[in-house]
C-alpha cells in the first residue's frame, strides 16, 4: 500500500504537469487514502503538498495555506513538512504578507536543518538545501527583493548544473531564468529580460503549470511597461503559444 501510494504521487505529478487537472486531483486523493490506510505519514504529507502546489498554480493562495497546515499536522517531521512550509511562504508572498513569508521560510529552514542530508537528491519527494533555495528565490522575486532573488537564482542555476554543463534540474533552472528576467525587466533591461524569458521556455522537460505561473509575472511586467517593443511582442506570443 505504501509503494502504491508513492506511485500514485508520481503519477499525479505527471498528470498535473500535462495539464490533466481532474485526473491529477483524483490520483492525489488516491495517494492520500493509501497513505492513511498504510499509516505512512510521508505519503500523506506529500499528498497534501501536491494539493498546495495545485492550489498555488491555480491562484488559490488561501487554499495553499489550508493544505499546508493540514499537511504539516500529518507529517510534522518529514521532508514534506519542509516543502509545505515553502509552499505556504510562496502563497503569503502572493498575498503580500512579507512577515508571514519570513516566518514560513524560517520554519522550513529549521525543519530542513533537523533532517539528515538526503542520500539521493534526485528523488522527487526529497527536499535538499538547493531545493529550498529555489523556493526562497520565488518568494523574494514576488516580494520585489531583486538582490536576494538574483542571488538565489544564480545559486539555483549553479547547484542544478553538473560541472560538465549538463542541466540536472531543468525545471528549477527554467524558473531561475524567469526570475532573472523579472529582475532585469524591473531594472529596464528589456533585451536581457526577453533573453532570460526565452531561455526558460527551451527544453523538452517542462512543468507547464509552474513555468507558466512564473512566466506570467514576466510577461505581465513587459506588457505593461514595454508593450510597443517588437521583441516583447514576440516573446508574449511565444508564451501564449505554449499556454494553449
Amino acid at each position: 500500500m505504501t509503494l502504491s501510494g508513492w506511485i500514485a504521487l508520481l503519477v499525479g505529478c505527471v498528470e498535473y504537469d500535462m495539464g490533466r487537472r481532474k485526473a491529477a486531483e483524483g490520483t492525489r486523493k488516491a495517494a492520500l487514502s493509501l497513505g492513511e490506510e498504510a499509516g505512512n505519514s510521508a505519503v500523506s504529507g506529500w499528498a497534501y503538498e501536491m494539493r498546495a502546489w495545485y492550489a498555488l498554480t491555480q491562484g488559490d493562495y488561501r487554499g495553499v495555506i489550508a493544505a499546508a497546515e493540514a499537511g504539516q499536522a500529518v507529517a510534522s517531521r518529514d521532508g514534506a513538512a519542509v516543502q509545505l512550509a515553502a509552499q505556504k511562504a510562496k502563497a503569503w508572498a502572493r498575498l503580500g504578507d512579507r512577515r508571514q513569508v519570513e516566518i514560513s521560510l524560517d520554519h522550513g529552514r529549521r525543519l530542513l536543518e533537523a533532517l539528515p542530508y538526503p542520500e539521493d537528491t534526485d528523488h522527487h519527494f526529497v527536499v535538499d538545501p538547493a531545493k529550498f533555495d529555489f523556493y526562497a528565490m520565488d518568494c523574494y522575486r514576488i516580494a520585489g527583493e531583486d538582490r536576494l532573488a538574483e542571488m538565489y537564482a544564480h545559486e539555483v542555476i549553479k547547484s542544478s548544473t553538473d560541472p560538465n554543463g549538463e542541466e540536472r534540474k531543468p525545471m528549477r533552472i527554467a524558473e531561475a531564468r524567469v526570475t532573472l528576467g523579472v529582475t532585469a525587466a524591473r531594472q529596464g533591461d528589456v533585451e536581457a529580460a526577453v533573453a532570460h524569458g526565452r531561455r526558460a521556455l527551451q527544453g523538452d522537460r517542462r512543468s507547464l503549470p509552474s513555468l507558466l505561473m512564473c512566466s506570467r509575472e514576466l510577461t505581465s511586467h513587459l506588457a505593461k511597461q514595454y508593450p510597443k517593443q517588437p521583441e516583447v511582442a514576440s516573446y508574449l506570443d511565444q508564451v501564449r503559444a505554449i499556454a494553449v
